[in-house]
């Protein structure tokens, strides 16, 4: 299996993960985020706990890549504590416009599968979408 394909098998696993499509119990945190120009809409919860994000879940419609950067994220962010989803969120971001070290390309984990979004431009909107969901929740 070349790199493109498993990056294809990471993205088609997590669009249909639902591992992370739940309510949270006792969210601290919950925002909506919408993408006008396809139609993905997200609500996005978390429970912060002492500066850790002990839980996380989403719900909403949208494509697969939107579906898959979703779970994804909520992957890499729980139980992590507030600043390193930061820290996180910003790489994704930069990942997504190209301004992105190897070495926090790797922190990415498997949302590097992404990597390859930045080259579609009618796509992009749809893996950010639950990261500057994250974003504002965490201002």
């Amino acid at each position: 299996m070349d790199l493109k394909e498993l990056y294809s098998q990471i993205i088609t696993e997590n669009s249909r993960n639902s591992a992370h499509r739940h309510p949270v119990e006792g969210a601290t945190h919950t925002l909506e985020g919408v993408n006008p120009s396809c139609g993905d809409d997200i609500i996005l919860s978390l429970r912060v706990e002492d500066g850790v994000i002990a839980d996380g879940g989403f719900s909403g419609s949208g494509c697969a890549i939107s579906q898959a950067s979703s779970s994804l994220m909520l992957d890499l962010i729980i139980g992590r504590d507030v600043d390193t989803a930061r820290r996180l969120c910003d790489s994704f971001l930069r990942m997504i416009t190209g301004e992105i070290t190897d070495e926090e390309l790797e922190e990415l984990e498997d949302a590097a599968a992404l990597q390859g979004i930045s080259k579609i431009p009618a796509r992009v909107k749809c893996a950010v979408l639950s990261w500057h969901t994250l974003e504002e929740i965490l201002i």
